[in-house]
């Protein structure tokens, strides 16, 4: 499966594709067409680019076949290095991209990592299904020439300084409810194409990854007395459908694009390889500060629930202004399906909903329409465990591994967040310190100019 563009659709090789519909059984939003056992090709109109399809195709190039396509020009058509794994389906990246730009040694170059990429990237490398490595994952980046690591982690944590501060305004002043979130860009794409009437309901904030791009080239810029239009963005994602969202033509907040280049878990495990760096070998390094600092609530964001319980833990907080009793907020924690919350904060019972799975979502968006929604937060992620089950992750050829792989990385990220010394969003000093340095308050003037966004309806 390949994409001719960023801004296009993941597409089938129709050379290697049998036609066997394990694609389109996963597809949430039945983009997938074609007659059985014939190859099939993807509705663009219709795609929300999750990679889903990517995940679970077994047709592959067989070294007891010929092709018309030879292995070495479809290599190049998918814009992949020479690699000794089979090829199923993948699309066009940024690898060559990315490693002709780390090539420049004048090039200040600055890279960020989602949460789910730390317990999924060792699987490349033999390691234990989930290993938590993010030590090891900061070493190899730094060996590939970045110039500073960052977190998206961060970001994370920026996100629900505006988010739960979002939803608190609307709460209480006014606004469409119940608010979505908006941190799955195939979820926002979804909205965008199918439910154009709803997308007030959608929260304001941008992303992780496109908060943290346009603070690298603020603020991260005016740290390091580099003019904006010399850093070299770069976001490490778990998520194929990250690629189109960098590319919006609404994520130039910083003057310039504000990511240059997305590259999936599995390009990064490629730029690694490629380099012969020895991965299990590495030491443990830390992320550059101040943009790789993080909670618990940060980390979370890389499974299903997490970017609801992250939020509950800091909106708890600024409508009791008291501490929220338990920050293990596990009534929201699960799997695929539907699970509804609430949570009493005394004046008010906050209502809360997190779907996993778009096909999930779509009775609970016609009662919305039909006016018979009672609730005030939605969390909605397009991919079955959240993103630790992304697109762009290491891929599982065995369902009973598949499974295996989500609950191990799952489990990790639930670890990774009882380490961290702060658990909550808000209190992250970095983040304590970016507002009284740089961002002023929340939902301000240039928070709301450099972290939130709009949407539009696709059609």
């Amino acid at each position: 499966m390949v994409a001719k563009k960023l801004q296009e659709n993941i597409k089938i090789d129709a050379e290697l594709c049998t036609g066997c519909g394990r694609c389109s059984e996963v597809c949430p939003v039945d983009a997938i067409e074609g007659e059985e056992g014939k190859p099939q090709s993807v509705n663009v109109a219709k795609c929300v680019m999750c990679g889903q399809c990517v995940q679970i195709c077994s047709a592959y190039d067989s070294p007891f076949e010929q092709y018309a396509t030879s292995r070495s020009q479809r290599l190049k058509e998918r814009n992949m290095p020479i690699v000794k794994e089979p090829l199923f389906a993948a699309y066009h990246g940024d690898f060559f991209k990315v490693k002709k730009r780390l090539a420049d040694k004048k090039q200040f170059s600055m890279v960020q990592c989602a949460p789910a990429v730390r317990v999924s990237l060792a699987e490349e490398f033999g390691m234990p299904l989930g290993s938590l490595v993010p030590g090891k994952m900061v070493a190899a980046l730094k060996r590939l020439g970045f110039t500073r690591v960052y977190d998206t982690n961060f970001a994370a944590d920026l996100t629900i300084m505006e988010e739960g501060s979002e939803l608190v305004k609307r709460i209480t002043e006014g606004g469409s409810l119940p608010m979505f979130t908006s941190c799955c860009p195939a979820w926002v794409k979804f909205v965008e194409n199918e439910y154009p009437e709803l997308i007030d309901h959608l929260s304001s904030c941008k992303s992780p990854q496109q908060m943290a791009g346009s603070m690298f080239k603020t603020y991260g810029a005016s740290v390091d007395g580099v003019d904006a239009r010399e850093v070299y963005s770069v976001a490490i994602m778990p998520c194929t459908c990250k690629k189109f969202e960098a590319n919006r033509p609404e994520m130039k907040s910083s003057g310039y694009q504000d990511v240059d280049a997305v590259l999936t878990t599995r390009e990064l495990a490629y730029l690694i390889k490629e380099a012969a760096i020895d991965f299990n070998a590495l030491p443990e390094e830390s992320f550059d500060k101040p943009l790789g600092m993080y909670s618990g609530a940060g980390t979370i964001f890389g499974v299903t629930g997490g970017v609801m319980e992250a939020a509950i833990r800091t909106a708890y907080e600024l409508i009791t202004k008291e501490p929220i009793e338990n920050v293990n907020v596990t009534s929201v924690r699960g799997e695929q399906g539907v699970r509804k919350v609430t949570l009493d904060t005394g004046a008010l019972k906050l209502k809360t909903v997190v779907v996993s799975g778009l096909k999930n979502v779509i009775p609970i968006l016609e009662d919305i329409q039909r006016g018979k929604a009672d609730f005030h937060f939605m969390e909605v992620m397009t991919c079955p465990a959240g993103c630790i089950s992304g697109g762009g992750q290491p891929k599982m050829l065995l369902p009973v591994d598949g499974r295996k792989a989500y609950e191990n990385r799952k489990s990790s990220t639930y670890q990774h967040d009882e380490e961290q010394r702060y658990r909550k969003s808000h209190e992250n000093p970095e983040i304590q310190d970016i507002y009284q340095k740089f961002l002023g308050e929340p939902l301000g003037h240039k928070s709301h100019k450099l972290l939130h966004t709009h949407y539009k309806p696709s059609r």
